[in-house]
């Protein structure tokens, strides 16, 4: 699900903004996988197994180094959010304080009459001042950290190559979403806010429908999965639940990420099923049908209309802040920074920043939301894939970058997904209860000690 809403990213071009200090998550060289002990998982006996022993061995299968790693790599990412929120003040610090901004705005229209285009020039030219200026923030952390983990296969050229194309999509789509919002601003001076948001929330669905089409092939290379057990696996499941896709496809994420990954997304006839090569190269068939079962949830459980309908209400609210709180600081600050009024495009720095404050004080509420619908397909895919070992697998390679087990309100806060620990609790609480099922027994008595799958050797 985060995936997919990703690709709105392009199109609601203010969260852009508001985060372009940040370098999107970009993996490098694959590391060993995480050590796995020699102790047995989950033995099978029905009369013996327990939820809460079954998940505490299947947790004892991560080795105290892995756990050390992925707990310091994913707490690191604390701190990530607020640097990101420090960065990004200091760059619009920087576009005001200095003059910059408004000497930018002069320069423009002393160049072009027509105001729309004034607002356009401005819009490209402050990503591109910002992509700049933030750029060894961006390498730091998308991938001289990643490297530091181990989670990125890219060299620099590689990712490089790869934030040159996010900079030319939000060159594309960052300047029309934010020239039509500043053309609603100066049409509607008093409701601005309003009317902003709804056209916001139009390229939000505008992003959707289009990213997995035409978006995120830019990155990475789509083809149909290759004819198998496993394929037709997943479109049975698929027609079991009443999703319309025809095909399954499989994406080059290995050239970026060790990380696994799927997803169904689209609307109204772009419904399409992906996974990547590291789901396929290093799952085992139980695992993928897991993966691929939670998946299907939010496509069944119209997670994305559930996600754009509550993100709207939080954009909303948003803009009802930027619209207060613009005004408080335009009246103290505004002849310092040479801001006439809200239609100003020279003000653009202090409105990404205030929505910045805003999405900074807002991300646990984004967090639960986020994990709210996660372990609503984690339930679904549960029932529809049938296979709680495969779940637990997918967790224990989830814990490559994720921590397994933080403390209550340390999910509250940090975590748009369950715990580790957590979605193996319930997969064995499922279990449990469907242990004299056919198809679990006889899985079962296949597999009398389970241990997580031999990984393949690198192509």
């Amino acid at each position: 699900m985060k995936r997919l809403m990703s690709t709105a990213l392009a199109a609601f071009a203010l969260f852009y903004l508001a985060g372009i200090a940040a370098a999107p998550e970009t993996p490098s060289k694959p590391d060993a996988r995480p050590a796995v002990s020699t102790a047995a998982a989950p033995a099978a006996a029905a009369r013996h197994f327990d939820a809460d022993e079954a998940t505490r061995e299947w947790l004892n299968t991560l080795s105290p180094e892995a756990r050390a790693k992925s707990d310091a790599y994913f707490e690191g990412g604390y701190w990530l959010i607020l640097w990101d929120f420090v960065v990004g003040l200091a760059v619009a610090g920087l576009l005001l304080g200095t003059g910059l901004s408004r000497r930018l705005r002069d320069f423009n229209e002393k160049l072009i009459k027509l105001r729309f285009l004034q607002t356009a020039l401005y819009v490209a030219e402050y990503i591109l001042f910002t992509t700049v200026v933030t750029l060894p923030w961006t390498i730091y952390e998308g991938y001289v950290r990643e490297h530091q983990y181990g989670m990125s296969n890219q060299d620099l050229g590689a990712f490089l190559g790869d934030q040159a194309k996010s900079l030319l999509l939000g060159l594309i789509f960052g300047t029309i979403v934010l020239t039509v919002i500043y053309a609603v601003i100066r049409k509607a001076p008093r409701t601005w806010w309003l009317w902003g948001s709804l056209v916001g929330v139009v390229f939000i669905v505008f992003g959707v429908l289009i990213g997995p089409t035409y978006l995120e092939p830019v990155f990475n290379k789509f083809y149909p999965l290759a004819d198998g057990p496993q394929k037709q696996q997943i479109l049975s499941m698929a027609r079991a639940n009443g999703i319309p896709a025809t095909d399954v496809y499989e994406f080059d994420a290995s050239k970026q990420t060790k990380r696994m990954s799927a997803h169904v997304s689209g609307l109204a006839g772009t419904t399409q099923i992906s996974l990547n090569d590291n789901l396929i190269n290093r799952g085992s068939p139980e695992e993928v049908q897991a993966v691929l079962g939670h998946e299907m949830g939010h496509y069944v459980l119209n997670h994305v209309f559930h996600g754009i309908v509550e993100f709207s209400l939080l954009i909303v609210v948003g803009f009802a802040f930027l619209k207060w709180s613009f005004e408080k600081l335009r009246v103290r600050y505004g002849q310092r920074w040479g801001i006439r009024d809200v239609g100003d495009v020279a003000g653009l720095p202090l409105l990404v920043a205030l929505y910045s404050v805003y999405g900074f004080a807002t991300t646990p509420l984004n967090n639960t939301l986020t994990r709210t619908q996660e372990a609503e397909a984690d339930a679904f895919g549960m029932n529809a894939a049938r296979q709680p070992d495969g779940f637990a697998q997918a967790a224990i390679h989830l814990s490559e970058y994720r921590k397994m087990e933080p403390g209550k309100w340390e999910e509250i806060f940090f975590y748009d997904h369950p715990s580790g620990y957590h979605r193996i609790h319930r997969a064995m609480v499922w279990k449990a209860e469907h242990l004299t099922d056919a198809d679990i027994a006889a899985y079962d008595a296949a597999h009398p000690i389970i241990a997580m799958p031999p990984e393949p050797a690198q192509k």
